[in-house]
């Protein structure tokens, strides 16, 4: 049998285990917004292609601006502000696409 060895305490804390979560978001959120635009290119349904985009706003669109400013060095609240914008951002395109097009 092959002994595993120890993780190191910084592995599993708090900050690490919810990096990967939303990293892990990320990842799935854009491939379902690739899903989204493989069907606006096989259908040229527009709709799926501002759905794609409100997706991946909403999910990589996040996680890549709250760590870019955060990476940056802006405060807790500036990285606060951006992924509320880029939140919003990703709401209004999913809403568009629903509801207008």
């Amino acid at each position: 049998m092959i002994a595993l060895a120890p993780l190191p305490g910084d592995l599993l804390s708090p900050a690490t285990v919810a990096v990967v979560s939303r990293g892990l978001t990320a990842v799935v959120g854009l491939f379902v917004a690739g899903l989204a635009y493989r069907g606006y290119q096989r259908n040229d349904a527009s709709k799926m292609r501002t759905l794609a985009v409100g997706i991946g706003l909403l999910t990589g669109g996040v996680f890549i601006v709250a760590t870019g400013v955060d990476r940056a060095g802006g405060s807790p609240g500036v990285v606060l502000v951006a992924r509320g914008v880029v939140t919003v951002l990703g709401l209004s395109a999913v809403l568009y696409a629903l509801a207008f097009e």
